[in-house]
């Protein structure tokens, strides 16, 4: 297949490019380049006959057009967006622009393309969400494709918007379109404003291990390496108007997490105390959801899928790859807001 990969630079867009590429597909990748991207993490793609880069915005349609009809790309995957909620929370205009209106401007550039392509039944336009979607769980059951929908950030919000408007194409244009909605991603690469990137950094450096609140929120961690394969497999084999929830099937406090990169990294990189003394409990999020669970028993039942990498082993193998990359991440610690306190309210 060509693929047009959106968001192509950043942790979850990098790890799908570099995947497909491995895979044989031809792969444009479009991206603003955003302070969250960063063309380093396509190094081992950026010579290949393979891939291309194109850097523009998803809310200027005169460039998405252009680059559709110079690539005339078989599928289009979607995944630029901003993602942050902590930045969702001080600044939320740019996750309208980006997450809403980006999304209807690629969906109408999409719909152009593919009905000048005198709608070829091949086509797919595969937009990847999230689960915060859903908002947030009591401590029993999980999120299914049929959970009503419930956002309590910035950011989930402008996500269930596009998620919406995505099928709102399908059902009123026809568009071919397929939809998935993952559950909290990680691995190399993660840029160094999430959970796990600042709990590595911030023990390596000594300084304090912020955890909002007492740490009980719940998330269920899918390795990115994972979730791109499954991204793969969607737009290829799934059902048109489909939409399949992918999940770790790893649930873990937050507190738990913590405390399991401290033991990994006491073993690897020991220091003059256990890292896990330098736990500091921080005021929590504003409307903070609880908990977080994927049943992702329709990707398994449907293409065959599910998670390959447990949690264990896929904290090891990132806390690994940040001590074999310092030069990456301390090539990004001077970007906007890596290593403050965002979204305090």
């Amino acid at each position: 297949m060509k693929l047009l990969v959106t968001g192509g630079a950043g942790f979850i867009g990098s790890a799908v490019v570099r995947h497909a590429v491995r895979a044989g597909h031809s792969v444009v990748n479009l991206d603003k380049l955003t302070y969250a991207g960063s063309l380093t993490n396509l190094a081992e793609v950026a010579e290949s006959p393979l891939y291309a880069f194109e850097h523009a915005d998803i809310c200027d349609r005169a460039a998405v057009d252009a680059i559709l009809a110079r690539h005339k790309p078989d599928a289009i995957m979607h995944l630029a967006a901003e993602s942050h909620v902590d930045r969702s929370i001080d600044g939320p205009a740019a996750f309208i622009e980006t997450n809403i209106t980006g999304t209807y401007t690629m969906l109408e550039a999409a719909r152009a393309y593919w009905n000048a392509a005198g709608k070829p039944e091949s086509f797919r336009f595969h937009h990847i969400s999230t689960d915060e979607v859903f908002g947030s769980l009591g401590p029993f059951g999980k999120f299914t494709e049929d959970t009503p929908y419930d956002p309590r950030s910035p950011y989930s919000a402008s996500k269930a918007s596009s998620d919406h408007l995505v099928r709102a194409w399908h059902e009123t244009y026809g568009l071919p379109v397929v939809l998935t909605n993952c559950s909290n991603n990680y691995g190399p690469y993660h840029f160094p404003e999430k959970l796990i990137p600042v709990v590595i950094l911030k023990a390596l450096s000594g300084a304090p291990i912020p955890i909002y609140g007492a740490g009980d929120n719940i998330r269920d961690w899918l390795f990115v390496e994972d979730h791109a394969e499954a991204l793969l497999l969607v737009v290829q084999k799934g059902a048109v108007g489909r939409s399949y929830n992918i999940g770790g099937e790893n649930e873990a406090t937050n507190l738990d997490l913590v405390r399991k990169i401290c033991a990994i990294l006491d073993a690897k990189r020991p220091g003059n105390r256990p890292y896990a003394e330098q736990i500091a409990f921080v005021t929590d999020r504003p409307g903070h959801d609880r908990r977080y669970a994927i049943d992702p028993g329709r990707i398994r039942e449907e293409l065959g899928w599910r998670p390959s990498v447990t949690l264990d082993e896929g904290l090891e193998r990132t806390v690994d790859w940040f001590l074999a990359n310092e030069d990456w991440w301390r090539a990004l610690q001077n970007r906007d807001g890596v290593g403050k306190r965002l979204g305090s309210g």
